[in-house]
């Protein structure tokens, strides 16, 4: 029997597909609309006027007028919002401060204001019913439904709510979901990443889960305890949970783990949300990438990775990206961030619609002996290297070994196992020969005897959640840097093997 709920889902889902396609057909006269709004929306902000945006009528205008800028750059403009004064980077004041912990500027105060928050919420929502669209499936609207976020308890200061993305977007749940949706609000405000879990374990065991959510890592850590409690499959357990929504990390090297635990393959959909925007989310199914939310209030611009940090790269729009070069992306908002650096690089899967994957970030990454590897080159490589396996890896993170007490330099893997491989150097090896065959730098420095092929350092179970904890970042948005340029994290990384 089909329930009033899922009946009305289906012919919703079907006006959401139909007003996504009409913009994502246009895709240059959706952005130009976009840009030109932003532009005389924030004429009169203190931005606008330091930028002459009363003369910007092109695309060339603005580059001219307005520079790149990551957070330290607009920091100046920020402390004055943060300060109560109004106009600044974009009219009026901002409804919220996402408050984030970034790694290189302290705390980050990320602005979301009235005419940005409806996106944050409709993204999610309409990635859900483009599924439904897709799949007919709509029966998981009438069962419980989780995400696993960081504590909607928010703070005021100058009149602006602060707090965590996911806190903010918790406020914002729509009434027909309340009923549904997990853990409860005295759960979801537990601080202790360890104690909430544990609760949110005792608040789901007895219901009917059908969508469970969050980054990866964090819910492997949910499933787990759930496994450890009950000794069952989470499949098992919940038998009508058939669809994992997710953002923030590759699911690719958790996907074999998450199989496992869960006893049998469920549907995914991936999600690109940001403190800074909703960027894509996953509209297809057998399609690889996310489409580009290009009617969002967000101007999109992208340089070439390779490029990126030369006297003056070339900014390009969506017009000119090529599908599978790796671009840093640049964004102006209407929230008032302008030509601002996120920080994450991204390549394009497709142009028809505008598809992207997250490759990286433009500051995590190894180039320590000119070979410029990225995220998603070791996500590959180790996915390519386990692929019909028994080995199965719970996390790793990658850094450069460049004063080996003997022998060549090289990449040192911090693998934490599951399943452990019989022969950890056949693992190194296989791992090694795709990174090779990814990227050509890398091959080269191999061959030229620069560098010798990687080495695989075994982590104790537990060694990474161990890790987190010690630096006070375990769970909510939180992640781990797959590959970093130095070894500021491995040196602090005590529980090795």
């Amino acid at each position: 029997m089909i329930s009033i709920k899922s009946a009305l889902a289906k012919p919703f889902a079907k006006r959401v597909h139909y007003n996504i396609q009409k913009w994502a057909k246009k895709p240059f006269e959706t952005q130009e609309k976009v840009f030109q709004n932003l532009i005389s929306e924030a004429v009169s902000t203190q931005f606008g006027k330091d930028h002459d945006f009363i003369s910007i009528n092109s695309y060339e205008d603005f580059v001219k007028r307005v520079p790149i800028r990551d957070y330290e750059d607009l920091k100046p403009y920020v402390e004055r919002v943060v300060a109560g004064e109004e106009d600044i980077l974009w009219k009026g004041k901002p409804l919220y401060f996402a408050k984030t912990s970034g790694t290189t500027s302290g705390s980050k105060y990320i602005p979301i204001s009235k005419e940005s928050m409806p996106y944050h919420v409709e993204a999610a929502r309409n990635a859900i019913l483009m599924y439904i669209n897709e799949t007919g499936n709509s029966k998981f609207v009438d069962g419980k439904m989780i995400f696993l976020q960081g504590s909607p308890i928010l703070k005021e200061q100058n009149g602006i709510q602060l707090g965590r993305l996911s806190g903010i977007v918790a406020h914002y749940v729509p009434k027909y979901l309340q009923k549904n949706r997990l853990p409860s609000w005295e759960t979801n405000c537990i601080e202790d990443w360890e104690t909430k879990v544990d609760a949110i374990v005792e608040e789901t065991l007895p219901e009917n889960m059908t969508i469970i959510s969050g980054i990866p890592s964090w819910v492997q850590m949910y499933f787990e305890k759930l496994q450890q409690k009950t000794g069952k499959k989470v499949g098992d357990i919940f038998k009508n949970f058939n669809l994992f929504i997710f953002g923030g990390v590759n699911y690719e090297p958790y996907r074999a783990k998450f199989e496992n635990l869960i006893g049998r393959k469920v549907d995914s959909i991936e999600l690109y949300p940001a403190s800074e925007g909703f960027f894509a989310f996953q509209d297809k199914q057998n399609e690889k990438g996310m489409l580009l939310q290009l009617n969002s209030g967000i101007f999109y611009e992208f340089i070439k990775a390779d490029e990126f940090f030369n006297e003056n790269p070339k900014r390009i729009t969506i017009k000119d990206v090529e599908v599978g070069v790796n671009y840093v992306m640049i964004i102006s908002t209407n929230a008032g961030l302008w030509a601002y650096n996120i920080g994450d690089t991204v390549q394009f899967t497709a142009t028809k619609p505008y598809r992207v994957i997250v490759s990286g970030r433009i500051k995590h990454f190894i180039s320590a002996f000119g070979e410029h590897v990225i995220g998603k080159e070791v996500e590959q490589a180790m996915q390519e290297a386990t692929l019909n396996s028994n080995i199965r890896v719970t996390e790793f993170t990658v850094a450069p070994q460049i004063n080996p007490l003997e022998g060549l330099p090289y990449h040192e893997w911090f693998i934490e196992f599951e399943n452990e491989p019989e022969d950890v150097s056949a693992l190194a090896k296989k791992i090694d020969t795709s990174l090779q065959k990814q990227n050509s730098y890398y091959f080269d420095l191999i061959q030229g005897k620069v560098l010798q092929p990687l080495r695989i350092t075994k982590v104790k179970k537990g060694g990474f959640q161990e890790y987190m904890k010690s630096i006070g970042k375990l769970g909510g948005q939180n992640k781990l840097p797959r590959l970093s340029n130095d070894r500021k994290i491995v040196e602090g990384f005590p529980h090795i093997n």
